[in-house]
């Protein structure tokens, strides 16, 4: 399927029903739609945070924003040798930002982006798309900051997709499709907001989400 054959109401369709879209290149005009056997989570009362990573949220000079650059995160996730992201990819989350569906959660150093994540909202569920970083660890600091936000803001579930080593050492797990379908079903019943009012999170809270030795 071409990305044209996609809009922004069918891939949130697509999303509520548990499949997502990738391209096998950015150069590549076709769109398939993933429903992987095995998922990707991150349980939100369960997301690890190293020493070293401590040390990082509370001693590195960086600002934390969200969606103030919703086009730049998407581009740093794109900006890499291999990409899923292509064209009409990268327009249709574009499409969902400006609809309110899809958010971006920024690491700046001074005027500068430096890692961020970017994912798409439903009811209680968090789709975490991708993630970046241009410094060390700034794509861990800003899943820290969110794993805060979603948790404040009511979410029970946050998708990665796929496991990987990277997300792992964070406190990912892999869960059956049909365990996903039911943490899905459960999530999409239930309100939450990505921000939530009130919501005033400092650097010594969000560092101190269930430290580990490594």
């Amino acid at each position: 399927m071409t990305g044209r054959a996609i809009t922004p109401d069918v891939l949130l369709r697509a999303y509520a029903a548990g499949i997502f879209p990738m391209a096998e290149s950015r150069d590549d005009p076709s769109i398939h739609w993933i429903d992987p056997k095995r998922r990707g989570v991150i349980p939100l009362d369960q997301f690890h945070i190293s020493r070293s990573l401590r040390q990082r949220i509370l001693h590195s000079n960086y600002t934390i924003r969200t969606d103030s650059y919703f086009s730049g995160v998407v581009q740093g996730c794109a900006e890499r040798e291999e990409t899923w992201i292509n064209g009409d990819i990268f327009a249709l989350y574009l499409a969902l930002h400006e609809a309110g569906y899809a958010h971006s959660l920024e690491v700046w150093e001074a005027d500068e982006l430096i890692g961020g994540v970017y994912g798409v909202t439903l009811g209680a569920a968090f789709f975490g798309e991708s993630m970046f970083s241009r410094r060390t660890d700034a794509s861990k600091v800003a899943l820290a900051w969110l794993v805060d936000r979603l948790r404040a803001g009511g979410f029970t579930l946050f998708d990665t997709q796929f496991l990987t080593a990277h997300l792992a050492s964070l406190g990912a797990v892999e869960i059956s499709r049909a365990e996903y379908r039911a943490q899905l079903a459960a999530a999409l019943q239930q309100p939450a907001s990505f921000d939530p009012p009130g919501y005033s999170p400092s650097a010594a809270t969000v560092s101190q989400r269930r430290i580990h030795t490594s």
